[in-house]
């Protein structure tokens, strides 16, 4: 058992079998478009022809991506094509079965310092929030500065209290998240993974659990975030964020990568026809 806490190990997500670090297969075809105001930025995520199995069940075949520093990447796809386990193997929420995953020059394998670093580096925000029921919205964003950063109590509140006015609700902090609603809940769900000053936050659906007056509230605040620079890949059908905030939009079906490019390719001449149907059926 290694002796630090990490910030995946606080929300208690499990991973599933060993991962093979490579792979004698050919290199993807699929061309990969930036932003031009990424022409000169570094690799910031590496996943190389990446699979993964729940059983007999593939659920990533054969994945190739690369995102830039400070890129905001949006995958889109139909449930169960892979979405959410492509991102929640970045961190190891899910263990790769074959292929290479490189997250800001670390390549992610057995090591236990290794992933200890990346996920000091990656934070995540879930569908359901994952908050600590039994502890304060203050307290559910210091544990984690405390526990993995060893920062003192005083100095991990007064962080929590900027991260929780940068996130619109300051006056929430000593209630509970009973207490909340799902807007403010998964407000304070992206405040806890800032807290642990990320180069990277993962958004696996994070308004899909939402009355629909509470998504604006949460999309704000991620709009916010990708306007400060921050590497983001975000899984959503929220296609209006889609369109105005991503760099790169991601099609994923069947557990393989179909196609990507800018938002303006894929709203105006996406190339695949399985990307073409999706769009009909969503727009």
């Amino acid at each position: 058992m290694p002796d630090e806490l990490s910030a995946a190990d606080i929300i208690a997500e499990s991973a599933g079998p060993k991962a093979v670090a490579e792979t004698d297969r050919a290199p993807s075809e699929e061309p990969e478009q930036f932003s031009p105001r990424l022409a000169n930025a570094r690799d910031m995520i590496i996943t190389e022809h990446v699979d993964k199995w729940f059983g007999d069940f593939q659920a990533l075949d054969d994945v190739s991506l690369r995102i830039k520093e400070e890129e905001i990447v949006v995958i889109l796809g139909p449930s169960g094509s892979g979405k959410s386990t492509y991102i929640r193997c970045l961190n190891r929420l899910e263990e790769h079965d074959a292929g290479r995953i490189v997250i800001d020059d670390i390549e992610l394998n057995e090591d236990v310092r290794a992933l200890q670093a990346i996920r000091s580096e990656v934070g995540m925000v879930f569908q359901q929030f994952n908050l600590f029921p039994h502890l304060s919205v203050l307290s559910n964003i210091t544990l984690g500065p405390q526990k993995v950063r060893h920062m003192p109590k005083l100095e991990a509140e007064a962080l929590a209290m900027q991260l929780l006015e940068r996130v619109g609700i300051p006056e929430q902090a000593d209630k509970f998240p009973a207490q909340l609603s799902g807007g403010q809940q998964q407000r304070v769900a992206i405040a806890r993974a800032l807290a642990m000053q990320p180069k990277i936050m993962l958004f696996d659906e994070p308004t899909s659990a939402l009355d629909p007056e509470m998504i604006k509230e949460v999309l704000d605040v991620m709009q916010e975030l990708a306007e400060s620079g921050m590497t983001m890949i975000v899984v959503t059908h929220e296609m209006g964020f889609a369109r105005e905030v991503a760099d790169r939009l991601v099609f994923f079906d069947e557990g393989a990568l179909v196609e990507q490019g800018t938002p303006e390719h894929f709203f105006t001449n996406p190339r695949e026809e399985r990307t073409k149907l999706f769009l009909s059926q969503i727009l």
